[in-house]
Parts: structure tokens; sequence; C-alpha cells
């Protein structure tokens, strides 16, 4: 036996004294709500109601357990209200890439505040954040899709040393902010018909995926560069540094680079660019649901743009130097 649900037709009755009005306001067929009080009826060994008048009424024992029924609806009420509000309370963790903007985070984690979840930001690799989502470890994520299927866009471009220095070599394009193409990196010709070395190329763990590394493979085949050119990195402290040292190149957004002062030109090829998708672990139902302010707040903090009819760059955070620059390409 259901007990909370016969004791709310038990009380409900005795408030409506009527089986019709009681079943009209619980939402239950008459006949359910009839069932329900004679089971209860059984159970406790007595009548509740008397039915032999034309307006029933409540009986001796009814009357006697309807406060003590009536207790144990309430205390039944107070344990779902203190369930919700503890699990509203319980930290959400959410799965986002390294290096994300810290001020876009905390408008993140504060905006969770004010909707009544608490947020956990964890930077996680692309592949722990898609199977974080997949074992409940993650209630939300930054997932990794190509570019053209993704609800938001990075650009990515490549970041070289400041300037170029005696130890090392400047980048092998101009320090203005126009669209680098990987035919670009080919070696050029120096004194004596000698090609000069070049710098290697070096990827980040947010973009050794397979799908973007297999991609960026076919592309360095069509540009007629080396295999050899673009390296994974490991720290991205190390690489940062051997950027800055003028030692290689560092496939990275352009927050990254500005950060900590590096040049940054944008690739032409925006099949290259990171795509993301908000998402969230199913439920028990398999439905993935995010709160709608949560998306726009998470694509930011990585630096994304969202697409729109108008292509990349059309929604959301135009004011920003990645919308802008996803929009010119």
């Amino acid at each position: 036996m259901d007990l909370l649900a016969h004791l709310e037709a038990y009380a409900a009755t005795a408030d409506e004294a009527s089986f019709s009005r009681a079943a009209d306001r619980l939402g239950i067929a008459q006949p359910l709500l009839s069932r329900r009080i004679k089971t209860l009826e059984e159970h406790f060994g007595g009548l509740l109601f008397d039915r032999s008048r034309r307006q029933i009424t409540i009986t001796e024992l009814g009357a006697l357990l309807l406060p003590y029924a009536r207790d144990v609806l309430d205390r039944a009420q107070r344990l779902r209200q203190v369930a919700g509000t503890a699990g509203r309370a319980r930290t959400q963790a959410v799965g986002v890439p390294a290096h994300c903007a810290p001020a876009a985070l905390a408008r993140a984690i504060r905006a969770g505040a004010e909707h009544g979840i608490t947020l956990g930001m964890r930077e996680l690799p692309p592949a722990e954040r898609a199977s974080g989502l997949a074992d409940g470890s993650l209630s939300y994520a930054l997932v990794r899709v190509p570019p053209e299927r993704g609800a938001f866009q990075v650009p990515l471009g490549l970041a070289s040393a400041p300037e170029a220095s005696g130890g090392g070599r400047g980048p092998e394009y101009d320090g203005v902010r126009r669209a680098v193409h990987l035919e670009d990196l080919r070696p050029r010709r120096g004194r004596g018909a000698e090609r000069t070395a070049p710098p290697p190329v070096l990827t980040l763990p947010e973009d050794q995926v397979p799908s973007c590394e297999d991609r960026l493979e076919r592309a360095v085949a069509r540009a007629g560069l080396p295999p050899g050119r673009f390296r994974p990195a490991g720290p991205a402290a190390t690489a940062l540094a051997e950027t800055l040292a003028g030692r290689a190149l560092l496939l990275c957004a352009e927050p990254l680079a500005r950060q900590h002062g590096a040049r940054w030109a944008p690739l032409g090829d925006r099949s290259l660019h990171r795509g993301y998708d908000v998402s969230g672990a199913p439920d028990r139902s398999g439905s993935a649901e995010v709160p709608h302010w949560l998306v726009p707040l998470l694509a930011s903090a990585a630096g994304a743009a969202a697409r729109g009819p108008g292509g990349p760059g059309s929604g959301t955070g135009a004011e920003d130097v990645p919308a802008r620059l996803a929009a010119r390409g």
C-alpha cells in the first residue's frame, strides 16, 4: 500500500466531505479514491466515513486518526523540501577546457548562485569531459565537436614570439592581423639557396582529439608540409616557453597568446578552428538538459562565438575580439 497516497485521499475527503470533490482535488478518478479509503479502513479496522447519509461525514475513528494522518503528510512534505534543497545545494561539476578566462568562469559561478545552483569548475582535456558526462561525474561540460556542427566556434591561430631575437626565429608570416594559411609555413630559401630550418608548430591537449588531428593531418598534406611539422605539445607552460623563446609556433586561441604577450594571427582555414557544444549529463529518462543561462557563459569562457544565421560570430558576444575574428574568418 502506498501509505502517503492513501492518507492524502483520506485527508482530502475529510476536507471536502465529498468523494467526487476530493478526487478532483487530487486529480484522480473517484473509484480510485474510494478504493484507497476502503483499503485504509480495512488497514485500521474501522470505518473512517459514514456513507449512510446524503453527504458523507467523518466517523469518530476518522476524526481521531485525522490529526495523525495530517502530521504524517506534513512531515513527508518537509522531507521532500529538505531533499530538494539539498539537491540544489550539491555542487554541480562543470568540465571546461584548460586556460578558460577566469573572469568569465566567475560570471558563470555567480549566475549559478543566483539560480540556486552551486557550480564547481573543473579543467579537463576533451576526452575526460566527454567521459565525465557519460559516467555522471560531471553535470555539464563544453564538448569538442567539428566546428561546422558546433553551436560555438573558437578561432584558432598561430602564436609566436613577440619579436624576433638573436637566438630564435620570428614567425614565417608578418605580425599584421591577417589570416594565415598553412601554405605560408613552407620553408623559405635563405642565402646560398639553402632552406632555412622552419620552427615546429606545437598543438595543445585541447586540440589533440582524433577528429581534429585527422583534419589537421589532411590539411598539412594538402599544404605540402612535412608530417612532423605539427607536433603534440606537452605541458602548456613548456609549449609557451618554447614559443616565446622563438623556437616554435603554437596553435592556440587568441586569449592564451595575448595573455602571455605573444603575437597571434588567425588561421584562414575555419575547418581547423575549435567547435563546441554545451552538454549535460543524461538523467534517468535519458534527457540531458542544460540551463539556458549557462550556455553563453561557458561558451564565452572558452573564447567562443555563437554560430547564427549570419555565420560564426552573429550570435552572442559580438563585441568580443574572438567573436569579431570569427565573423571575419
